[in-house]
């Protein structure tokens, strides 16, 4: 590697070859290209919402706020309590549906 004073070092041509993407990027920007990852996240979305995901998160964040007090809640702790429980329910949707 060539380092200088006023810059970071660079990498040397054959020390870091152009890294191949993998099948998941592949796949990703094929879905980003063609609109097809918009239409499948906006169908999930609805379909959270008719099983009561959506409701049920909601809850979960209302009880939250009321135990610790409304004024002692920030987003943060939101996101922190209702995560895990959020992926674990519609994991398990996607997998039952």
């Amino acid at each position: 590697m060539r380092s200088s004073i006023n810059r970071p070092p660079t990498p040397d041509a054959n020390e870091e070859p152009e890294k191949e993407p993998t099948l998941q990027e592949i796949i990703n920007i094929k879905l980003i290209e063609s609109g097809e990852k918009e239409k499948l996240m906006e169908l999930l979305r609805e379909r959270l919402i008719e099983c009561g995901w959506r409701d049920e998160m909601k809850a979960i964040c209302r009880a939250y706020a009321r135990k610790k007090g409304r004024n002692n809640v920030t987003v943060d702790d939101l996101i922190h309590v209702v995560t895990p429980k959020g992926r674990g329910t519609w994991i398990a949707f996607l997998v039952l549906s």
